[in-house]
């Protein structure tokens, strides 16, 4: 594989035009996520750390703070359940995409029937107001849509054709407007969606979040790729992983997970644009940034920084070993394609340039060719507020 003959320089883009955000392009990430395990993998990493919870009344709470498609939050209600089926659970999940939220409702109803003592609350607010369920502005909270679902019935089949009849809610509550200076999606109104059985509801009147009286602590936070890679450790810290790691109980454990490279998808890259790093704030500076930005507070927590064999995990694409051989089939070329550029977070406008000829597949081919596959790493590491 000959670098040099397949990098291409950067892409002029208008000083005026709308920045990209490759969080958007829905094609990419609906790809990445049904052709790699990583969601998977996140999940039963942050199991490990849901299995030593001790949670108190009234409730087991956890923070979902990018909810996604719901396949990693699904999986922990499995896993919540099977640890403590009779402790009632409030499940709490961010999330500003119209599409994921309906995906992530689809998986719910199962949920419901098996954990009947479920409360689900979705919402699009920020890092800082999502825990508390609570806008900070105050025009912010005179347009506040608080939404209360009651799921009657008893069936999955009964749950799922109430979720799926709230589609009109759904397009009110998360409809979304670019800014006009960074082209993030942003909120029309802030939203709260909570969902829960009507003949629990007696039983979850503690559990329940009510409009106007705040949520404080939970016992889990996951935080899974909650930030775009090329960030400041400063911009995470302040604006991500201190309000979350505020939001902890004691004895709560926050879960940050993100990529970190030094895998056969980042060879793809580095082929196609040397000098690429886009992975260029790992744990340790995300910690250290936490810690400065918590400031004396930073003694009421513990912040785990493992070692490399400890925190990094690895997660792979799906392949069948009869897909990579001599020859490297069309799809599986295409979707190891769209996994690492959609990893390292490359721009549409600088893909598009290097997709003008083939050489992208002929790189991606030869490494997945040289590893049998495609892997990739995440690091992950834990902040425990710590009992008084």
């Amino acid at each position: 594989m000959n670098a040099s003959n397949t990098a291409l320089a950067p892409v002029a883009v208008p000083a005026d035009s709308t920045p990209f955000r490759f969080y958007d392009n829905r094609q990419k990430y609906l790809a990445f996520v049904s052709t790699c395990s990583e969601k998977s993998a996140v999940a039963r990493r942050v199991g490990k750390e849901l299995a030593s919870l001790h949670p108190s009344p009234p409730a087991l709470r956890i923070f979902d703070a990018g909810m996604g498609d719901a396949t990693i939050l699904a999986r922990l209600m499995r896993q919540v359940h099977a640890l403590h089926p009779a402790v009632p659970l409030l499940a709490v999940a961010k999330e500003i995409s119209l599409e994921d939220v309906r995906l992530g409702l689809e998986k719910m109803p199962d949920r419901f029937v098996e954990h009947p003592a479920t409360v689900l609350v979705i919402t699009n607010l920020n890092y800082a107001e999502a825990p508390r369920l609570m806008p900070r502005d105050v025009q912010a909270a005179a347009a506040f849509n608080w939404q209360e679902v009651r799921l009657t019935g008893t069936s999955s089949h009964d749950y799922a054709e109430q979720i799926e009849a709230l589609s009109s809610t759904l397009a009110y509550g998360w409809q979304t407007k670019p800014s006009p200076k960074t082209g993030n999606p942003v909120s029309v109104r802030p939203t709260v969606l909570v969902l829960y059985r009507a003949d629990h509801k007696f039983l979850l009147d503690n559990v329940i979040p009510k409009a106007g009286r705040p949520v404080e602590h939970y016992d889990l936070v996951l935080a899974s790729q909650p930030w775009r890679a090329r960030m400041s450790a400063q911009f995470k810290a302040q604006r991500i992983l201190a309000p979350l790691a505020r939001s902890l109980a004691p004895g709560g454990k926050l879960v940050a997970v993100q990529s970190c490279g030094n895998d056969p998808a980042l060879e793809i890259v580095e082929a196609l644009w040397p000098g690429e790093k886009p992975f260029q704030i790992d744990r340790h500076q995300l910690l250290a940034a936490l810690k400065t930005e918590l400031g004396k507070d930073a003694r009421d927590y513990t912040l785990s920084n493992l070692p490399d064999d400890k925190a990094v995990f690895r997660y792979q694409m799906h392949t069948l070993p009869s897909e990579i051989g001599d020859r490297v089939g069309t799809s599986t070329l295409f979707a190891a394609w769209n996994a690492a550029i959609y990893v390292a977070q490359i721009e549409d406008e600088r893909v598009e340039q290097v997709a003008r000829n083939s050489a992208y597949l002929d790189v991606t081919a030869e490494v997945l060719q040289k590893h049998g596959g495609l892997w990739f790493n995440d690091e992950t590491f834990v902040v425990t507020r710590r009992r008084s």
